[in-house]
């Protein structure tokens, strides 16, 4: 039940009955239903642009394969619906995990870095978003291939450009709420610059725009869904200790995707800012972990993350 809705039945009892019965058709007409609400914030979720971490448009040398293997656990305690808090006490829980294999060559005198990304973990909903559920699997498998036109060691700049293709693979059922599956194609052209500034301190910039593909069989009754593309830039600072060890500060911005659902507009375009801090370092010579906290700092629609954290495994083969 939103603000306004609240307001207009807790009018004064002197106003006469037909202008309260008025009121209180005028409020229903603006707060749209509770599934409404949560059908619309689901959808940025579905659909976030690709984060990164620090160096990784910096390639490794030719030859090297390298495992990777990530995990964030996420709890999202807000829910707004363009900028207003639509839900008073929701709550959405993530485990998910990446499984990702890169392997470093040259392709036309160009580092290239091939690779593969499986998703997988589980969600679960509570409190006042409980209708939601829970659901657990495996996501839309992504094939990369970035390449990098500038990989300049001596004055460490390094300008990488990164498309990703994701395949309608993962787990999906339209009578669900949460999916880890979209049930459609997607395509992320990513395009990362890392300069270092001096011998400890670089920056590293990421951009990228997602295109999706369309979905045909969403919701419960089969419709279609389309989607604008959602843009996303990046930004970290770190401080190099050593070669092998580092931390940084990380901020995020997300805007676009809206969708439409049989032609009608939601209304519900991201618009996303988020926080990070963290650091690497290499545990063993070829083993390295990653830790870092984070923290949505503004949401326009969709579910605001209270706190997240993201463990990086690295082994180099």
């Amino acid at each position: 039940m939103t603000t306004d809705t609240l307001s207009m039945e807790r009018a004064p009892a002197r106003q006469p009955p037909q202008a309260r019965l008025q009121a209180r058709a005028r409020s229903k007409r603006r707060a749209p239903p509770l599934a409404a609400l949560l059908l619309a914030a689901m959808a940025p979720m579905a659909a976030q642009a690709i984060d990164v971490d620090v160096g990784d448009f910096v390639p490794a040398p030719d030859g090297t394969t390298v495992g990777l293997l990530y995990y964030q656990h996420a709890v999202r305690d807000r829910l707004h619906a363009q900028g207003r808090q639509a839900v008073a006490d929701p709550r959405l829980v993530s485990d998910v995990g990446i499984a990702r294999l890169v392997h470093y060559t040259r392709i036309g005198g160009l580092a290239f870095a091939p690779q593969v990304l499986v998703p997988f973990g589980r969600l679960d909903a509570g409190r006042d978003t409980a209708t939601l559920g829970r659901t657990s699997g495996v996501g839309d498998i992504i094939l990369a291939a970035p390449f990098w036109p500038i990989n300049d060691a001596a004055s460490r700049t390094y300008l990488g450009i990164a498309p990703y293709l994701y395949l309608p693979t993962g787990s999906h059922d339209r009578n669900r709420a949460l999916n880890l599956g979209e049930n459609r194609w997607k395509f992320d052209l990513q395009t990362g610059f890392v300069k270092g500034l001096t011998d400890k301190w670089f920056v590293d910039l990421t951009a990228d725009v997602m295109f999706h593909g369309k979905s045909d069989n969403h919701g419960g009754t089969g419709a279609t869904l389309r989607q604008k593309p959602l843009y996303q830039g990046q930004a970290f600072l770190r401080y190099q200790f050593t070669p092998g060890a580092n931390i940084f500060v990380g901020l995020s911005q997300t805007r676009g995707g809206e969708t439409r659902v049989d032609g009608v507009n939601r209304n519900d375009a991201s618009r996303q800012r988020k926080a990070s801090i963290g650091g690497s370092w290499f545990i063993e010579p070829t083993t390295q972990l990653l830790v870092a906290f984070g923290r949505d700092l503004q949401v326009e629609n969709g579910f605001k993350e209270n706190a997240r954290i993201n463990v990086r495994l690295l082994q180099v083969f």
